[in-house]
C-alpha cells in the first residue's frame, strides 16, 4: 500500500505520486488562468498550462509529441486553434459569449430574488409617500414656500426633490445590500468554489458581479425616478419648469433634465457598488460588507458636517450624489456633472483593483 506524501502544491498532497486536492479548497494556481484555458480534440491540444486532453483536464509535464506543430492550425470541438503564437481563432468570441451568459443569469438570479424586489417596491413607495404629503401641506397653506411651492408648482420637480431624500441614505442601502453580497453570498453559502471550479476565471467573475451590482444600481435610480415622475402628474400641474436660476424650460426639456440626472445618480450608486464589493471579498458574512459599506457612508456624513474638514470634503463619495442640482441650473453646470462622473471613475478603478487584489491572489476554502 502507497502512503501519503506531502510537498506538494498548496491545497494538495501526494498519494501514490498523484496529486490530490485538499477537499474544499480552490487555490489560486487553480483558477487564476482557468478562462484562457481550451479544451481539444480527441488527441489534445496544447494550451497555456499544457496539454488538455479529450477530458478538459490540463497535463503540465505531457510529453512534447502529443503537442500539434508550432504553427499549425488544428481543428477539434467544432473550434479552430492556431498554436505557437498563443491565438485561438474564434477563442475570443467564445469567451464573450460565455462572459454573457455567465452576467445574463447573474442578472437574472438579482432580478428574481424577492428581497431585491421588495427593496425596489419600498423604494418606489418613497416618492409616493413625499408627493402625497406635500399635496396635503400645499392644499392646506395658502403662503407656500421654498420646496413644497416648486413641487407644487410643477410635476417633474418631485423627482429631484426625491433624489435629494433618497441618494443620502435609502439608495445606498439597496445597493449595498447587492453589492455587499456579491462575493461574500456566495462564500458563506458554499457556492463560490463551484463557481470557480467552473472555466469562469477569477477576473471574469469579479467583472460580472460588478457590472450585475451596477445595473441594479441604475434600477434603483429609474425606480425612483419613475416613482416620483408618475405621482408627480397624478397630483400637479404639468408644464414649463422653472428651475433654481430662475429660468423657465419647457417640460420636454424638462424630461431631458432628468434622464441626465438618472444617468449621473446611477453613476454614483454604481461607484458605491464598487466600495462595497471590494468589501465584500474581505468576508465570508454578507451583512459584515454591508454593514462596513453603511458604516463608511455614515461617517463621510459626519465628516461632511465638521467645518474644519472641508479641505477633505470633496474627495468623500456622498458629497458628488446631490451634485446633480447641477441640472436645475440654466445652462446646465456641466463642470460639476464632469467632476461628479471623474470622482465615481475614481472610487470605480480604486476599489475595484483593490478587489481583484485580493480575490486574485487568495485560496478559496469556502
Amino acid at each position: 500500500m502507497s502512503t501519503a506524501e506531502n510537498g506538494g502544491p498548496a491545497g494538495t498532497s501526494t498519494l501514490g505520486g498523484r496529486a490530490r486536492r485538499t477537499p474544499g479548497l480552490v487555490p489560486v494556481t487553480e483558477t487564476l488562468r482557468t478562462a484562457d484555458r481550451t479544451t481539444s480534440g480527441p488527441d489534445g491540444v496544447a494550451g497555456p498550462d499544457g496539454i488538455i486532453g479529450p477530458d478538459g483536464a490540463s497535463s503540465a509535464g505531457a510529453p512534447a509529441s502529443n503537442a500539434a506543430p508550432t504553427g499549425t492550425t488544428v481543428s477539434g470541438g467544432g473550434r479552430e486553434a492556431e498554436l505557437g503564437g498563443g491565438r485561438v481563432v474564434g477563442g475570443v468570441g467564445r469567451g464573450a459569449m460565455a462572459f454573457w451568459r455567465l452576467l445574463g443569469s447573474e442578472l437574472g438570479l438579482t432580478f428574481r430574488r424577492p428581497r431585491n424586489l421588495v427593496i425596489l417596491a419600498v423604494l418606489a413607495v418613497v416618492p409616493v409617500v413625499i408627493g402625497v404629503t406635500l399635496r396635503v401641506v400645499g392644499g392646506g397653506d395658502e403662503g407656500m414656500g421654498g420646496i413644497v411651492q416648486d413641487v407644487a408648482g410643477n410635476s417633474l420637480m418631485l423627482t429631484f426633490l426625491s433624489f435629494s431624500f433618497l441618494t443620502l441614505l435609502l439608495m445606498p442601502v439597496a445597493v449595498s445590500v447587492v453589492a455587499g453580497d456579491a462575493i461574500a453570498g456566495e462564500a458563506g453559502a458554499g457556492t463560490l468554489r463551484y463557481l470557480l471550479a467552473a472555466p469562469a476565471g477569477r477576473t471574469r467573475l469579479l467583472v460580472v458581479k460588478f457590472l450585475n451590482a451596477a445595473v441594479y444600481s441604475y434600477a434603483v435610480t429609474a425606480v425612483v425616478a419613475l416613482s416620483a415622475l408618475v405621482t408627480g402628474l397624478l397630483l400637479f400641474p404639468a408644464g414649463p419648469v422653472t428651475l433654481l436660476s430662475g429660468t423657465t424650460i419647457s417640460m420636454a426639456e424638462g424630461l431631458l433634465r432628468i434622464a441626465i440626472c438618472v444617468g449621473y445618480v446611477g453613476a454614483g450608486m454604481a461607484a458605491l457598488a464598487a466600495v462595497a464589493l471590494a468589501l465584500s471579498v474581505f468576508t465570508e458574512v454578507s451583512i459584515g460588507a454591508i454593514a462596513g459599506t453603511m458604516v463608511l457612508i455614515i461617517v463621510c456624513q459626519v465628516l461632511r458636517a465638521i467645518p474644519e474638514l472641508d479641505a477633505v470634503t470633496p474627495y468623500l463619495l456622498p458629497t458628488r450624489f446631490t451634485d446633480f442640482d447641477a441640472v436645475l441650473r440654466s445652462p446646465i453646470d456641466v463642470a460639476v456633472l464632469r467632476d461628479g462622473l471623474l470622482a465615481f471613475g475614481a472610487y470605480i478603478l480604486l476599489f475595484g483593483s483593490i478587489a481583484w487584489a485580493r480575490f486574485s491572489g487568495k485560496d478559496i476554502t469556502s
